[in-house]
């Protein structure tokens, strides 16, 4: 198995000791509702995982929660609302759609504010050490004493901007980030270097240092924190603990655009995950998803998703026709055409392109390609019952790899077949009257609500 990271900018073999895999992905900061970016990135690893579990990797995977930041307590304050308490509400919000995108994989969420010990001690260990400095703001990181800083993103020093904090004049240099901000205005917590909370970048490398050491396999997150996020977590660990590297491998996801665009409130394209899920099955989202390679930026459109929702429904039409061709009494005894050797193909298509760094949009053409030639073969019951029955065994597996149904639970009742047979049996009396247009319009109703008539 091959995965690019980005610190290489090349693929590189998946080398892990006794096949155990520490994964930790940056979570979001809880201050809103999740939108469409959040999903499209924890959907990605999400569908990572299970291939990996798949493939016989056991995989520990952890995410932080930032529930306290900036943006948590001015719009806490906007609200007049306490800021932990709305923290912890839109971690709740965020926790059930990943729920209910079928994101099922993360083996645990750390909060921020329950790792204030382990902050507090690494924070003191980089001044113990020389690489942080105390003022009368806060504690800052100095990025002089790190001479690799920005080795991830390959920028140099005087290209970092503080992104996520404001000038300070007490600063020894504009560059270096905040590790401690002090203030006496809650929340905040107790610290050597007087009452504060911490700054943003700290607290994954106290939270992945709690659970994973000062090294582990692989860290994920957006394109978008590179720089500086990314450095700093690198400086921070690797100059507290003397090792290198941080991680073996760094992944990142794409930017989405909302219709070209990048997605802002100004624009007014700014689409949460449950304003999202009003118009479309979950499903469709993370077919959509990985339609596109978890590396490539994705634009999102409703164009788009309809032609992702109408894809899947064909894939899902073709297990279908499987399914019930399993009832099928009169089933040849072999196969009367090539679909093993299909199958097989498929079967190699699809695992070499996951394993090419997990290229789901190769291994959905595959899917694609199979199904096609599934079709024709079963409408003209050229194939056997343990064929069949190993066909739905790989569509399962799949299944299970995406996280998005292909075989859909028949839930029609028997009161709508027989309305569909008297509507069918109307049709065929309508064409034997040479009523042509009532007959097309009961085909095309019919056809909307994709149930597709074919006149043989």
């Amino acid at each position: 198995m091959n995965v690019y990271s980005t610190m290489s900018r090349q693929k590189e073999p998946l080398k892990v000791e006794n096949n155990k895999i520490k994964l930790f992905v940056c979570g979001p900061t809880v201050y809103d509702y999740s939108h469409i970016g959040h999903a499209r990135t924890y959907i990605s690893f999400d569908v990572i995982v299970r291939y990996l579990k798949h493939e016989g990797y056991s995989v520990f995977y952890l995410q932080n929660i930032t529930d306290i930041d900036d943006k948590i307590i001015n719009r806490a304050k906007e609200r007049g609302e306490d800021p932990l308490e709305l923290a912890h509400k839109f971690e709740a919000e965020y926790i059930k759609d990943m729920e209910t995108l079928n994101v099922k994989n993360v083996n645990f969420y750390a909060r921020a504010t329950e790792h204030m010990q382990e902050i507090i001690d690494q924070i003191q260990d980089l001044i113990d050490k020389g690489y942080a400095y105390d003022t009368p703001t806060g504690v800052y990181f100095d990025v002089s004493k790190f001479e690799s800083f920005g080795k991830l993103s390959n920028r140099n020093l005087d290209d970092l901007q503080n992104t996520r904090i404001e000038v300070d004049t007490t600063k020894k240099d504009p560059k270096d980030f905040a590790l401690w901000k002090k203030q006496d205005e809650g929340p905040y917590w107790d610290s050597p270097w007087g009452n504060g909370r911490p700054g943003w970048h700290i607290e994954d490398t106290a939270i992945t240092e709690s659970y994973f050491g000062p090294q582990y396999d692989i860290h994920g997150g957006g394109l978008d924190l590179i720089f500086p996020h990314h450095d700093a977590e690198i400086a921070q660990m690797e100059a507290a603990s003397g090792k290198e590297p941080l991680v073996q491998y760094w992944m990142h996801t794409g930017f989405l655009n909302v219709r070209g665009e990048k997605m802002s409130k100004s624009l007014g394209n700014f689409i949460t995950i449950k304003e999202l899920l009003k118009d479309y099955e979950p499903d469709v989202y993370r077919f959509f998803v990985l339609s596109t390679h978890y590396r490539s930026p994705i634009d999102f459109s409703d164009d788009i998703l309809k032609q992702a929702e109408n894809s899947l429904k064909r894939i899902q039409n073709t297990a279908k026709l499987v399914v019930a061709q399993q009832e099928n009494d009169n089933l040849p005894q072999d196969d009367e055409c090539s679909i093993i050797d299909d199958l097989e193909s498929f079967r190699s298509e699809f695992f070499d392109a996951m394993n090419n760094d997990f290229n789901t949009p190769i291994a959905l053409s595959s899917l694609f390609d199979f199904t096609h030639k599934l079709n024709k073969v079963i409408a003209d019951n050229q194939v056997s019952a343990e064929s069949l029955a190993l066909i739905v065994d790989t569509l399962k597996e799949v299944e299970s790899i995406f996280g998005f149904t292909i075989i859909v639970e028949d839930d029609a009742s028997e009161s709508s077949d027989e309305l569909l047979n008297i509507l069918t049996d109307v049709r065929s009396q309508l064409r034997a009257d040479k009523n042509w247009d009532l007959a097309d319009k009961i085909r095309d109703d019919l056809a909307a609500l994709d149930i597709n008539l074919e006149d043989k």
